[in-house]
């Protein structure tokens, strides 16, 4: 398959799990996920699979990246926060949808290694820290939009705190050895409306800094 029939199928796939948004479409279009697949699965990375990356990670499927994306709703103003770096994909999309993106992860190893493909892709407006990412980022809140790439048994406290009203947060909730629930959070004047969109497996949120 030429490069252009394989971004055609990866759109195509993208369309018929539900990501329907034109602007995460074109997002996605403009980010290559294969820039942040390294080594064995770098052939695989236009399918629509999880894939293994360092310290123990994954890089999501493409579609429940696009379909949490499209949930998120950023606007081209939007400050938004992302709690699990990992490869850096998620971040780059959101980048091409945000005004700046801060993003979180308890491995400085994958922090590197993601900024390290931001550079390379010319992508200035995220800022990646190595820190515990159950904490969130106090001293930049409050977000428009906070996504959670990890799954928490609730939505974390110290994140909804950091969410702006009129703010959206989506995050994975549930055991981590079951089927999660992908759970889109928006603050009100007083309280939080929940919506659950569908099940999702993701890796659990843990508190603390990662030994690489």
């Amino acid at each position: 398959m030429t490069a252009a029939e394989t971004k055609m199928q990866f759109l195509y796939t993208l369309r018929s799990k539900g990501v329907t948004d034109n602007r995460t479409l074109l997002a996605m279009e403009k980010i290559d996920r294969g820039a942040f697949v390294r080594g064995l699965f770098a052939e695989r990375a236009y399918e629509d699979m999880p894939l293994p990356i360092s310290c123990g990670q994954t890089i999501s499927q493409p579609s429940v990246v696009g379909l949490m994306t499209q949930a998120l709703n950023v606007q081209p103003r939007d400050k938004v926060l992302e709690v699990g770096t990992g490869s850096g994909y998620q971040a780059a999309i959101l980048s091409q949808l945000a005004r700046r993106v801060y993003t979180i992860d308890r491995f400085s190893r994958l922090v590197r290694e993601a900024q390290e493909v931001f550079n390379t892709l010319g992508i200035a407006n995220i800022t990646s820290f190595s820190a515990d990412g159950s904490h969130g980022l106090p001293e930049q809140a409050p977000f428009d939009r906070i996504i959670v790439t990890a799954a928490a048994e609730d939505p974390p406290g110290p994140l909804l705190a950091q969410l702006r009203v009129g703010g959206i947060m989506v995050v994975p909730v549930g055991q981590s050895d079951t089927v999660q629930s992908l759970i889109k959070v928006t603050r009100l004047e007083k309280g939080f409306d929940y919506e659950e969109l569908r099940a999702v497996r993701f890796v659990p949120l843990l508190e603390g800094i990662g030994q690489e």
